[in-house]
């Protein structure tokens, strides 16, 4: 099948998130087709180029995120009356669309209940009257800059019904929020929703939320082209993390971004969340339960291989922890256990292999060194013994010590992780690859990934993280125990293959659920019956003439659409129709998804089979 691959600030630029796993996603489907449908976030990011791609990607489509040129459309009466009637209504919904949800992330900020079906349908039309004015007339980014767009945002926020901090926005207030808005509603200015663009695609495959999964919503509406969306953590809450500014303006995002959540959750076919904890917030934001399927992240476990398979030869006295340098990570608690550890078990030693993220964790990666060399004098300011008999080292892979990250994690007995804030711990499942016993913080998706093969913690909680690696530093046996069962529980749900295997089986699901958007006509102009069979985006040689049980073969019953028409017009059931008593048979011929002929099987195909 044909899928449209959606992305924002990630695949298939360098740098970015989800590109290790939309690659490896790729790679693994080679029998589909990809077009790529990328949002960049700066121009650095462009500047920087693509990873090579595979063959299956038939094309890519750009548009930057970071700016929007006005493309100069002046629009006249008509059209100025859409847009205020569709902002004026997106608006509306914004100041008023408050939900106990918005009110706890901003810390108790004043706002109705919301959330209700009237208010996701008025939000909805209101999307979808800006998409139909920008493909129909033009104009929009320049709409959305101007003055009307802020008087429209204005007026919503002093109308009656407008929850507390909105009424309390003022004028610069009202700007950031009219530039932020018209910033995430870029993507309804781009020309990627005619029929040769997403409107030809089988399947929308928004690889985040928020921005990313916009072209979606919008090929699902002038199309009705499928949307399934993965998130393996949630924009939404990322966004109420990362909010800023004065009440009324983290107010109004807040409610956008809610509703714009809301909205692709209700308008998608399909939810893929990476994890049980970015599962529960997607339920919580409205989302059907029955739409949801967890995928967990698929991660390459042959670079880790050699050091899972081979006996353990660290020093059993060495703590490891490996991820990004940032507060986040509250390594200020882990040096603070880590005395204590020294106290129970002298000879333990520390490595810290990272890099800082940003500037903010360069700070904070000098805050740290600076603790360390105050709680250790022996010193913390080289590498791995630099200094005398020194406990604490701060290193970064491509170090002489630490060449790759399986020597990094191989180096040590037991791997730590002391986050506050978490969302699916990549560093863990690398641990468990090598086979090493961790020590966890609670957080995020954490108690899910170890599974009872590693001991986890409360966060901010240095006694209690001390003692947990004083316990496996002690009990050599018991490592090796929590080591085996870890790696075993990570080849079992976190590798490349069993990602890829799910995503396959969705993509069918997902499509066979999907009505005929086109449909196929014959010289007439009159519709052709059977003309596209759900097998028809199924990948295999459906037209090879092979021999079935029945002494036909699959073309010879007139094609598999044909088979399929008989079991339907006999059994009165479709593709699970009975015909001469038998359940997904037509014509004595068993109908197969995989494009393999019965005869190579031998067996019948339940009711409903040949069309998933």
């Amino acid at each position: 099948m044909r899928i449209g691959l959606l992305t924002e600030g990630g695949y298939p630029y360098v740098s970015g998130d989800a590109r290790l796993w939309c690659d490896r996603l790729v790679r693994g489907l080679e029998r589909h087709e990809f077009d790529v449908y990328a949002l960049s976030r700066s121009e650095q990011q462009e500047d920087e180029g693509w990873v090579p791609l595979p063959s299956q990607v038939s094309r890519v489509r750009t548009a930057p995120l970071w700016t929007a040129e006005d493309d100069g459309v002046v629009h006249g009466r008509r059209a100025r009356r859409r847009f205020a009637e569709a902002y004026g209504e997106l608006a509306s919904v914004i100041c008023s669309a408050g939900t106990p949800e918005t009110r706890e992330a901003l810390g108790g900020t004043e706002a109705p209940e919301g959330g209700s079906s009237l208010q996701a349908d008025r939000f909805g039309n209101a999307l979808y009257g800006l998409a139909e004015l920008a493909r129909d007339e033009g104009g929009l980014v320049g709409a959305l800059r101007s003055e009307v767009a802020v008087h429209t945002l204005e007026r919503a926020c002093r109308a009656p019904g407008a929850f507390g901090a909105a009424r309390e926005a003022r004028v610069p207030d009202l700007l950031t929020v009219a530039a932020h808005l018209e910033r995430a509603l870029r993507p309804l200015s781009l020309d990627w929703y005619e029929d040769d663009g997403l409107g030809s695609v089988d399947l929308c495959h928004a690889a985040a939320g928020g921005s990313a999964a916009l072209p979606g919503l919008l090929a699902a509406h002038f199309h009705e082209v499928p949307l399934l969306v993965t998130e393996y953590g949630v924009p939404l809450r990322a966004h109420y993390l990362g909010a800023s500014g004065d009440a009324p303006v983290r107010a109004l995002l807040a409610a956008f971004h809610r509703q714009l959540t809301a909205e692709i959750y209700r308008r998608a076919a399909c939810l893929t969340p990476g994890n049980t904890h970015a599962r529960r917030w997607q339920e919580r934001c409205g989302a059907d339960r029955a739409k949801i399927r967890t995928v967990y992240p698929g991660m390459e476990a042959s670079r880790f291989a050699e050091v899972g398979e081979a006996p353990e030869s660290a020093d059993p006295h060495t703590l490891v922890w490996v991820g990004r340098v940032e507060p986040a990570k509250d390594l200020i608690s882990l040096l603070h256990a880590f005395a204590e550890i020294r106290r129970a078990e002298p000879k333990a030693r520390l490595r810290i292999v990272g890099a800082a993220a940003g500037d903010e964790g360069a700070a904070y990666l000098g805050h740290c060194r600076a603790l360390a060399a105050q709680l250790f004098p022996a010193g913390a300011d080289g590498g791995v013994h630099a200094v005398g008999d020194n406990p604490v080292s701060f290193e970064e892979i491509g170090d002489p010590a630490v060449p790759d990250l399986a020597e990094a994690y191989a180096s040590g007995a037991v791997v730590v992780l002391s986050s506050v804030v978490e969302g699916f711990p990549i560093s863990l499942v690398e641990a468990m690859f090598c086979g090493r016993p961790t020590v966890s913080t609670d957080a995020g998706a954490v108690v899910e990934v170890i599974g009872g093969t590693g001991l986890v913690v409360p966060p901010r909680n240095p006694k209690a993280l001390a003692e947990a690696c004083v316990a496996l530093l002690r009990a050599p046996e018991r490592r090796a125990r929590l080591g085996a069962a870890a790696r075993a529980r990570a080849l079992e749900l976190f590798t490349v293959e069993q990602n890829v295997a799910a995503f396959r089986g969705i993509y069918l699901e997902v499509v066979s659920h999907a009505p005929v958007r086109k449909p196929v006509l014959d010289e007439t102009g009159a519709p052709l019956p059977f003309g596209a069979p759900a097998e028809a985006h199924v990948p295999g040689r459906w037209t090879e003439p092979r021999l079935g049980t029945g002494g036909l073969g699959v073309a010879g019953v007139a094609g598999v659409a044909g088979v399929v028409g008989v079991a339907g017009a006999a059994g009165g059931s479709g593709l699970g129709g009975v015909v001469s008593g038998r359940p997904g048979w037509a014509a004595g011929t068993p109908v197969r998804a995989t494009g393999t002929p019965p005869a190579a099987t031998g067996e019948p195909v339940p009711a409903g089979e040949g069309a998933r």
